[in-house]
């Protein structure tokens, strides 16, 4: 190797070092983070769960923060705070992609591709940046202004359009760059990876990891409310195909019309909406990587994500009204989404972990060669190779780091009832839970979020009326 080469690594890898020195980001467990602010939360304790993520946060403008915060601000019924923290992220999220940054770069920092991914600033996964629209939409339903909701919709189409364009390039240009370094680009190639966690029949059933039945169908309701039927139709119709088979879906699509054209009889419609558990967690684990040195294909320890199974309770599977039992239709599995969105990552992950450990395996390769000689260049090769040496034991963890307070599973149900008083239960294995509800005007959403045991309700506080 020329020694221009070797200067060029010893400067990353001592670039990596300060970075890694000067905020220890990549030996943050977040998992073990927000699995305390979680459980505060699951208690009930939605203030304790805030206090503790600030404690765990010190950078209050990090993306990441504000999507949790946002949440735990919505399961406090506090809509406002939740905006503002959600209004934060999406600027965020828009401001990298105007940049050309979301999913430009293969490689990363010259930190995340000597030591650790966690040295990147943290950039949303595609469901996440799809249902923080979604989410900040109910927010809006919640306090009533269905034509600031209609606006969240459109984004979420904008940014579905976004992603699946930036998809096909990072893909294409990932491939281009494994096949040039002759790295291999698959996770099924990593000994001992548990590929069943993101690959499975129900993962790879869905088209992508982006787009939501719930989204789809959500956008339907808010369309309709505000009479615009020829738009609502659009999003029942990709509910539909997201989620096919479901007669609740082809019911809204098929009776849309005549309920819109309907005069207002007095009763309210109803889209229920259940959430249940929290977003799986990514763990670091290590596995063997074959790299290709001196034309010589060798494996070396690396770090890799592996998404662990869903926590929590199971899902309830029926809502009563006023005693009459309504079914749950299973509408989204963020659960899955995430792990299809490791899937698609994975390539780009792997390709940065080439490059991580070719470099190492290379620099100390120098270092071995040039030991012994008077060579004014050894020295620096040297210490790099024992900075990296040192990295690789102490830093080289995968990037755990995932908005983990976004439920699980997302199920709904949809219902005509009076304007007025009415009671709610959800049933779950560990009991039920009933809330009073008051219905005004001809649609409204009523959530439902089950933590463990705890069971958060998001009542309207005006419906629409047209």
């Amino acid at each position: 190797m020329d020694r221009r080469k070797i200067k060029r690594m010893l400067r990353a890898a001592l670039l990596a070092a300060g970075l890694a020195l000067s905020g220890c980001a990549a030996v943050r467990n977040y998992d073990a983070e927000l699995q305390g602010t979680l459980d505060r939360a699951a208690l009930g304790n939605v203030e304790g769960a805030i206090k503790l993520l600030d404690a765990s946060n010190p950078d209050k403008k990090s993306l990441l923060y504000q999507l949790e915060l946002g949440m735990l601000e919505r399961l406090g019924n506090r809509y406002d705070e939740s905006q503002k923290a959600w209004s934060a992220a999406s600027a965020a999220v828009q401001a990298e992609r105007d940049a050309g940054v979301q999913l430009a770069t293969l490689t990363g920092d010259a930190a995340s591709y000597v030591i650790s991914d966690k040295l990147r600033s943290y950039r949303a996964h595609d469901y996440e940046q799809v249902m923080l629209l979604t989410y900040m939409a109910l927010n809006y339903l919640a306090m009533g202004d269905y034509e600031s909701a209609r606006v969240a919709i459109k984004q979420t189409h904008e940014r579905e359009a976004q992603i699946a364009e930036e998809r096909a390039r990072q893909l294409a240009a990932v491939e281009e760059e494994a096949k040039k370094r002759g790295a291999r680009s698959s996770f099924k190639e990593l000994n001992g990876y548990p590929i069943e966690t993101i690959d499975n029949p129900e993962v790879n059933a869905l088209r992508n990891s982006y787009q939501s039945a719930l989204s789809h169908y959500l956008a339907g309701f808010v369309y309709e409310a505000l009479g615009e039927a020829s738009l609502a139709a659009p999003g029942y119709r990709l509910a539909n195909e997201l989620q096919p088979g479901q007669p609740l879906l082809e019911q809204a699509l098929a009776g849309l019309d005549a309920r819109v054209a309907a005069p207002d009889d007095g009763a309210t419609d109803v889209l229920l909406i259940i959430s249940s558990g929290s977003a799986p967690a990514l763990q670091s684990r290590q596995f063997n990587t074959p790299i290709i040195i001196n034309n010589k294909l060798i494996f070396v320890p690396a770090s890799y994500p592996v998404m662990l199974a869903g926590g929590g309770a199971p899902p309830p599977t029926e809502v009563v009204v006023d005693g009459r039992g309504l079914p749950l239709t299973r509408l989204t599995s963020i659960d899955l989404m995430a792990r299809r969105s490791l899937q698609d990552d994975m390539p780009g992950i792997m390709l940065r972990a080439v490059i991580r450990s070719t470099t190492s395996a290379t620099l100390q390769y120098q270092a071995q060669q040039q030991a012994g000689r008077n060579d004014r260049g050894s020295g620096g090769v040297a210490l790099a190779s024992a900075i990296l040496a040192i990295g690789s034991i102490a830093l080289n963890s995968a990037d755990d780091r995932t908005w983990r307070a976004l439920p699980a599973e997302i199920a709904v149900a949809r219902v005509r009832l009076p304007r007025g008083e009415h009671k709610l239960t959800l049933r779950t294995p560990d009991g039920d839970h009933a809330v009073p509800v008051t219905l005004s005007g001809r649609y409204a959403v009523v959530d439902f979020r089950l933590l463990r045991r705890q069971v958060f309700v998001s009542t309207p506080k005006a419906g629409v009326a047209r």
